[in-house]
């Protein structure tokens, strides 16, 4: 089971990153499973593990932004909801990570 183990390597590395930022993994392991799935077909087209929930525009320095975990760039946005876009991480402290809000970017403006 290549992917299996593709998984696991990305779990291995992210993990610390995103510790050493007040994030862990959701503890819903099927949307674990499924963002990690979903990050190696976009890294096997593009050659890095985009965010699986954020279009790509073409635009370098604003696809940068996306590769996960894309914590540092949206940290702000993503303390204030606990939780990165697509679910795959959430703060250290969450248990029930389907209580925490989804906050549209353009709401963080306000």
């Amino acid at each position: 089971m290549k992917i299996d183990k593709e998984k696991e390597a990305l779990r291995e590395q992210f993990g610390p990153l995103v510790s050493a930022l007040g994030f862990k993994f959701t503890p819903d392991e099927e949307l674990v499973d499924f963002c990690l799935e979903q990050e190696l077909v976009l890294y096997e087209r593009h050659g890095i593990p985009f965010c699986p929930c954020k279009g790509l525009t073409g635009v370098r320095d604003e696809d940068m932004k996306k590769v996960c975990p894309c914590i540092p760039w949206h940290k702000k946005h993503f303390d204030r909801m606990k939780r990165c876009w697509c679910g795959l991480f959430v703060h250290i402290d969450v248990h029930d990570p389907d209580s925490l809000p989804q906050i549209p970017e353009n709401e963080m403006e306000r």
